[in-house]
């Protein structure tokens, strides 16, 4: 994992990772565990404060892939099977499964969880933003 894939918060049996660029604000992390993940407090991820396995489930929640884990033992999220691909009703694709996005600079990135843009108007392509048409309320 590490810093090229988002700002670690490290504790002692999971270290979380969050991607602000890819994140579109589901809210699954706030409302699932709001004693790791609040807003309101610096740092605002405290992956001390519930067990590994309920923030592993927690992040899973997580559409845009924006916060991914890796366990102090080594483990870290399994792709689901079979690859799921939908589409929201702004048109950005929605992809959970063993996946290789090529980023906008060229480089292959394994994922387990993705929001593709689907309209073009992404600054963080292929990743959606929510900065063109595919910014229908409620698509994360």
């Amino acid at each position: 994992m590490g810093a090229e894939r988002g700002k670690p918060y490290t504790g002692r049996d999971i270290t979380v990772t969050f991607d602000g660029r890819r994140c579109l604000h589901a809210a699954e992390c706030v409302r699932g565990l709001p004693q790791v993940f609040d807003t309101g407090r610096r740092p605002w991820i405290s992956p001390d404060a519930s067990s590994a396995d309920e923030i592993a489930e927690v992040v899973r929640r997580c559409p845009s892939g924006a916060l991914q884990y890796e366990r102090a033992e080594g483990g870290s999220e399994e792709a689901t099977a079979p690859t799921t691909v939908g589409r929201t009703a702004g048109g950005t694709l929605v992809i959970r499964g063993d996946l290789r996005i090529t980023a906008a600079d060229g480089a292959a990135v394994r994922e387990t969880r993705v929001m593709l843009c689907g309209c073009g108007a992404s600054g963080n392509q292929p990743y959606c933003d929510h900065a063109g048409p595919c910014a229908t309320p409620g698509d994360a």
